[in-house]
């Protein structure tokens, strides 16, 4: 294995008397290079893109959210609140209530989610910080926040106390309806500010006081839609659960922040598949250079594996130094490559030179995996590619 390394590292860095030789051997070390940059530069790109999109999630999503097993809502018993206050790794909880409602405002309507939260909401996510107009309702009022895109929709800003928005809930029941009216619960609110987080939330969401929602609603004192949770740094969120489910009384699910976002964390990790196996692609192609520029080395030195034959080497170990030499050319390549992706992707956090828009520099992310996975995919292929060159050498070639 010395004798075969040897020889295919001298190989490898000495220059042929063959000049077109030497040009295929730089042309395809530079293919591999460039592979390797361009495919980590686009991991990173990726990973950057999702932990933008995922970023405005956190500001409305709790770290674990608590559904009823069935139905709508569920009851929160004694036993329930004492677990949610004595389960270890809780850092605040919040009651909520959330129901489909129509907004009227000025003869123009349109359908939205209704939410109605409680006192500790802004202890358990951050929506606060993503108000654009106005400012978070008072605890108690008849006030409510709205999404950008439904205050648009209906053409109504902040504390418009001359015109009021009115919200309708269907109420529950069977049987036949006598009057449109009637087939409502309504009420009466004030616009208080105007949050903006991102095109789907600002169009379906509006937030009040919980009491204002449980009156909508007709709930009982202790009946909520959801209760969610703030999980202490460092928590495991699945001892957390495990507690839950052994301490509440209802028939609940529990929920992390994927789980609650599975529809766009399984389009993003599909894109990002997707991504990979195009590369990939391009990393295939350039590895024919590769082979190419191997089996163009072996017949140049054609006359060199003749002499190593008759001093005692196999044909084995001719296979063996040309595939060692393959596979130092792919790995050496995917090395720099990768290095000139890293310098890359940490100028860009760092300057912000490429840009979405003029005040937003396109995100990546660097991260210590995208690196193994560039090399292991260079390293694997670029086996495959010395092993199918490697093996055009037979016994003829070499002796005569």
């Amino acid at each position: 294995m010395n004798f075969a390394l040897y020889i295919a590292k001298r190989y490898l860095f000495t220059k042929s008397s063959n000049n077109a030789i030497n040009i295929m051997t730089i042309i395809a070390a530079a293919g591999v290079v460039v592979a390797a940059a361009a495919l980590f530069i686009v991991l990173s790109g990726f990973a950057g893109l999702k932990n933008f999109s995922l970023e405005f999630s956190s500001f409305v999503d709790p770290d674990l959210k608590i559904l009823p097993a069935q139905g709508k809502s569920f009851i929160l018993t004694d036993k329930d609140s004492t677990a949610l206050a004595t389960i270890e790794g809780i850092s605040s909880y919040s009651k909520t209530i959330e129901e489909r409602i129509i907004i009227e405002f000025n003869n123009k309507n349109v359908l939205a989610s209704l939410k109605g939260v409680d006192e500790n909401y802004l202890k358990v996510t951050s929506i606060d910080s993503m108000i654009i107009q106005g400012q978070w309702f008072e605890e108690g009022s008849g006030q409510m926040v709205s999404g950008w895109g439904i205050a648009h929709n209906l053409s109504f800003g902040v504390l418009d106390y001359g015109k009021m928005i009115t919200i309708y809930v269907p109420k529950p029941g069977v049987g036949q309806i006598s009057s449109i009216r009637g087939a409502f619960t309504s009420l009466n609110m004030v616009n208080i500010g105007v949050f903006d987080v991102n095109e789907d939330l600002n169009a379906t969401y509006v937030y009040t006081d919980i009491v204002n929602a449980r009156y909508l609603m007709d709930y009982a004192a202790n009946q909520v839609s959801s209760i969610e949770l703030k999980l202490k740094p460092g928590t495991d969120d699945k001892k957390v659960r495990k507690a839950l489910l052994e301490n509440f009384e209802s028939d609940i699910i529990i929920k992390n922040r994927m789980q609650l976002n599975d529809a766009l964390y399984k389009m993003l990790n599909t894109e990002n598949l997707i991504t990979y196996l195009i590369f990939t692609l391009v990393i295939i192609i350039a590895l024919f250079n590769v082979i190419g520029a191997l089996i163009m080395m072996i017949l140049d030195k054609k006359g060199s594996l003749h002499t190593l034959y008759n001093i005692g080497a196999t044909t084995k170990d001719i296979r063996r130094i040309f595939f060692i030499q393959g596979s130092l050319m792919t790995f050496l390549g995917g090395i720099l490559g990768v290095f000139i992706g890293v310098v890359l992707i940490l100028m860009q956090q760092q300057f912000g030179w490429v840009m979405i828009t003029s005040s937003l520099p396109y995100p990546v992310t660097f991260q210590i995996i995208n690196i193994v996975i560039v090399l292991l995919t260079i390293t694997i292929l670029g086996l495959i590619a010395s092993k199918i060159a490697s093996g055009r050498i037979n016994e003829k070639l070499v002796r005569s």
